[in-house]
């Protein structure tokens, strides 16, 4: 089954056109994504464990959630849209900066994104789409830091390059979160 087309772009986020998704990261082409970050009214941050089929980094821990936007939707549009479809809720949430990241994964596959980072908060109920996620929960920075330091390898790649900028914009100090 051929899997949705993404946006290709440069390293100014400029669209230079779309791809496969699965094509794209085999070939390791930069293209333009998002990870939403969600804290609840404690200041937790919430954690999902990606389903085990994922196509890469199944049963790791990440942030609430990521994805790519479609080709002709906006990048804020696909973050309100991936919430709902993994953790089942949506909720306000801005855009708080963005970073370049290449990674290659055992299976042959490169992520190579341009990603949107997006934070809200939220409080209510979470009912997870269990073909995407096979756990979450709200942690503490310093528990997430904590965890991190003792089993990095069970956390996606994304999230140990997005997290101390996260906690950089929310004014959070590193030594305070246990980095």
């Amino acid at each position: 089954m051929k899997s949705p087309d993404i946006i290709l772009v440069n390293e100014q986020d400029e669209a230079i056109g779309t791809m496969e998704k699965m094509e794209a990261h085999h070939k390791g082409l930069l293209h333009r994504a998002f990870s939403v970050f969600i804290i609840n009214d404690a200041g937790e941050i919430l954690l999902q464990r990606r389903a085990l089929e994922k196509y890469h980094s199944g049963g790791l821990w990440t942030n609430a959630c990521c994805s790519h936007p479609f080709p002709g939707e906006a990048t804020d549009a696909a973050a309100h849209r991936r919430l709902e479809e993994e953790m089942g809720f949506d909720c306000n949430m801005k855009e708080i900066f963005t970073f370049t990241y290449r990674a290659e994964f055992d299976n042959g596959l490169t992520e190579h994104e341009f990603d949107h980072v997006l934070l809200g908060t939220y409080n209510g109920n979470i009912y997870p789409n269990p073909t995407e996620v096979c756990d979450y929960q709200y942690l503490s920075s310093g528990q997430i830091m904590e965890l991190m330091e003792k089993e990095p390898a069970s956390f996606t790649i994304w999230f140990h390059r997005a997290l101390p900028l996260v906690l950089q914009y929310m004014n959070i100090p590193i030594n305070a979160a246990g980095v």
